[in-house]
């Protein structure tokens, strides 16, 4: 029965060369999603305000879908 005498001698873990795309990858996205953050806080968009909202020519909750309805309802003149 044949063996398997070149067998690999153990390596330290830092000269893996798989080790270090794994760790690479994931430093490369931490390093990103920071990059992002700040471009993010840095150029921020505005808060427009809103204008007050007046309720008084306010109709029934379903008026908009009652109206679509109806005009898809009515044959073409």
């Amino acid at each position: 029965m044949p063996t398997n005498a070149a067998v690999d001698a153990p390596v330290p873990w830092w000269r893996v060369g798989v080790m270090w795309l794994v760790v690479g990858g994931l430093g490369v996205v931490i390093v990103a999603s920071f990059a992002l953050l700040a471009t993010a806080i840095r150029h921020a968009d505005v808060v427009l305000p809103h204008p007050a909202v007046s309720t008084e020519g306010a109709k029934a909750p379903g008026s908009p879908a009652m109206q679509s309805r109806n005009h898809s309802a009515t044959p073409p003149k």
